[in-house]
């Protein structure tokens, strides 16, 4: 356990202090150290699983809050940030590509940094951040004009700021960083702008640019300043030139599995969502209309770029099923390293560690309709007639046949992070139950402008809910429990060793559950929609536990009859950390 020494730190940032730098052997043990948080994820693995039994079933009743702090001003919409801890500092990042640093002592702000922003930036889906990264005095964060820019983290001053892609285009970046090996990885978003996805690896220390790996075919990566090998073989599964604004945004960022040595990142969509556009409306030999390497998982080396493995979850996609969704390891009950994800096109997914070939799949949300199922090689067994019709066969070519499909093109699982039990041996998995009207339109590309070709409207399953938290058993695909929601479950989830399972609803209540039975064990009302993701850590003897509150996201901007339903919910912007009483722990 790593000791934290809280230090009186005032707005000149902790000049004169001796603070320990990050290193690469810290950021490694961050999964199993419980005294900061280095990692999204709680471990570059992504478990979002902490071994802190202090605070567990028997007394979570006690959780009381510590501190809140706000993010304030205007700048408030959907507040999706992981907290970073490290030497008595908590950094935060908000809406409108701001970074905060908190003590974490006192809820006070030690200083904020705030991009500026230029006007015609194009986020697909809010104006939101994802959280942070830390390395040696370095804290890193990417901004909505795509940009990533390292600020010193005693003084939140900037080191430097480099620019990911042209903004202009339709690029952005709303991830947390990656870091391994001294390399800050990061991917980019715009999927819907017809951009091409890329994962780049920098220089942590200069931000200068080491390797870029673009994730649709054709494409050639970039290795120490020179041009390295292809993305797959030029039109192999794209025709024509369809490739050049293909798609497959690395939005979410990615995992790291120090196992392989092997980053994990998915690529979302294909571009347009017409798939008729893109010679993969119908049936081809082979997999000639496949569109690698969108809607697909990559396993990549971090030491040059190059694509180690590749699993396509959604081959020919078309209902905007981005194959983004984290890749966590896990070790299965028979002992065998596997991968596990749960996509957008509501089946969750098994993986051999090694090489990212299928294992396993099995549906987690109900009345999927636009495949029968998964084939013995992980393809899906496709419903036709449940794929969006071509325009061009219409009477009048304007629009193709609607269908009805399900899940919506917000996915049985979003981007809200699961999380994986090493008690339970289970993974906590936030779904959400919905279909969609869906129908394709002729589009034509242009530089900047939306590049969909669709029209949708998102309508819910069931009367009485739309979210469901199950927990899923990965050795079976079977369901142990699930925690039904009124509202889309749209926020992260974390488990801990006492046997706890915390996340937060757009209704505004904090929740902690029963990881063996789901029921709910502990509550507290936030005043926003919870779509942050929480974490836990312990200092001078007490857990502590935080999340960020603040309601948007891409529900309230897509969500058509769902975003009706929850046109009543507060926008806002706080952070809320809750402590267990050191007299209650000791009771205990």
């Amino acid at each position: 356990m790593r000791r934290i020494m809280l230090a009186a730190v005032t707005a000149v940032a902790c000049v004169g202090l001796a603070q320990a730098q990050v290193t690469e052997e810290d950021l490694a043990k961050d999964a199993d150290t419980v005294g900061d948080v280095l990692t999204n994820g709680l471990g570059r693995g992504l478990q979002r699983y902490s071994p802190l039994k202090t605070l567990n079933r028997n007394n979570v009743q006690k959780l009381v809050p510590a501190w809140a702090f706000s993010l304030g001003g205007e700048k408030q919409r959907g507040q999706e940030s992981q907290p970073i801890i490290h030497d008595g500092v908590m950094y935060i990042t908000g809406s409108y590509s701001r970074i905060f640093a908190i003590d974490i002592a006192t809820g006070k702000e030690l200083w904020q940094y705030d991009a500026r922003l230029p006007e015609g930036i194009l986020p697909c889906c809010d104006v939101v951040n994802r959280g942070a990264a830390i390395y040696g005095d370095n804290v890193y964060f990417g901004t909505l004009d795509a940009r990533l820019i390292a600020l010193n983290r005693k003084t939140g001053r900037v080191v430097w700021n480099k620019k990911l892609a042209e903004y202009k285009e339709g690029y952005s970046y709303t991830a947390a960083p990656l870091i391994v090996k001294g390399l800050i990885i990061t991917g980019n978003s715009g999927g819907e702008f017809g951009v091409v996805g890329e994962v780049q690896a920098r220089d942590a220390n200069t931000g200068e640019l080491v390797w870029s790996r673009p994730t649709i075919e054709g494409h050639k990566g970039t290795f120490q300043g020179k041009e390295s090998s292809m993305t797959g073989t030029l039109n192999a599964t794209w025709p024509g030139d369809a490739w050049k604004t293909g798609g497959g945004a690395t939005w979410l960022g990615g995992s790291y599995d120090a196992d392989t040595d092997t980053l994990i990142f998915g690529a979302g969509n294909p571009s347009p969502w017409n798939s008729h556009l893109r010679g993969a409306g119908t049936p081809v030999e082979g997999n000639k209309g496949d569109n690698l390497y969108a809607a697909t998982r990559l396993g990549i080396d971090p030491a040059n770029g190059e694509i180690k493995w590749h699993f396509q979850t959604t081959p020919r996609e078309g209902w905007d099923f981005d194959g983004v969704n984290e890749v966590v390891p896990f070790v299965a009950a028979d002992g065998a390293k596997r991968l596990a994800t749960a996509d957008r096109n509501g089946y969750f997914y098994i993986l051999n560690r090694e090489d990212g070939k299928f294992v396993n799949a099995w549906p987690f949300v109900k009345n999927i309709n636009w495949a029968k199922g998964i084939d013995k090689d992980g393809r899906p067994i496709y419903v036709e007639e449940n794929r969006p019709g071509n325009p061009a066969a219409a009477a009048d070519g304007a629009k193709g046949q609607q269908v009805f499909a399900v899940p919506s093109f917000l996915g049985g699982k979003n981007w809200m992070p699961m999380a994986y039990s090493q008690k339970t041996g289970l993974f906590y998995v936030p779904s959400n139950e919905w279909g969609m009207d869906i129908w394709n339109e002729p589009i034509n590309y242009k530089k900047g402008a939306a590049y969909l070709g669709a029209g949708f409207t998102i309508k819910p399953l069931f009367e009485d809910y739309i979210g469901s938290l199950k927990a899923i058993d990965p050795n079976t695909g079977a369901i142990r429990w699930e925690y039904k929601n009124a509202a889309p479950l749209w926020g992260g989830v974390m488990t801990t060793a006492g046997g706890l399972v915390f996340t937060g609803n757009p209704e505004g209540e904090f929740l902690a559950l029963d990881d063996e039975t789901g029921e709910v064990l502990w509550k507290f009302q936030t005043g926003s929609g919870i779509v942050g993701q929480p974490v836990t850590w312990e200092h001078g003897g007490e857990q502590y536990v935080s999340v960020i509150s603040g309601w948007g996201g891409a529900v309230p901007l897509w969500g058509g009859e769902v975003a009706k339903k929850v046109n009543y919910l507060n926008q806002g912007g706080m952070v809320w950390t809750f402590r267990l009483p050191k007299e209650v722990a000791a009771a205990n």
